[in-house]
């Protein structure tokens, strides 16, 4: 899988609501009512990141978590990135 053009990352964030492309890796941040709620969020991501081989930095902080998704391999956003954010934003 190779590294998104710059005009490739931005064109598929117009369908990615709160998504930034930032250091060569797309961040969002999701924000929670509970700590608990946070907490939920991050095990079922941990899930589909596993079954699809591609994980992301995650930073817990008090109802929030900051995902960031790189491919450290390939150097860059590859379209496995935009997957895994779909794939976070369908868990809210």
């Amino acid at each position: 899988m190779s590294v998104l053009s710059n005009a490739e990352i931005q064109n598929d964030l117009r369908d990615l609501d709160g998504w930034k492309y930032v250091d060569g890796s797309i961040k969002k941040t999701f924000s929670f009512d509970t700590y608990m709620d946070s907490i939920s969020f991050i095990n079922l991501l941990a899930k589909k990141a596993e079954i699809e081989n591609h994980h992301p930095d995650m930073y817990v902080g008090w109802c929030k978590i900051d995902i960031i998704f790189t491919s450290h391999d390939q150097g860059g956003v590859t379209a496995a990135c935009i997957n895994m954010a779909k794939q976070a934003d369908s868990i809210i």
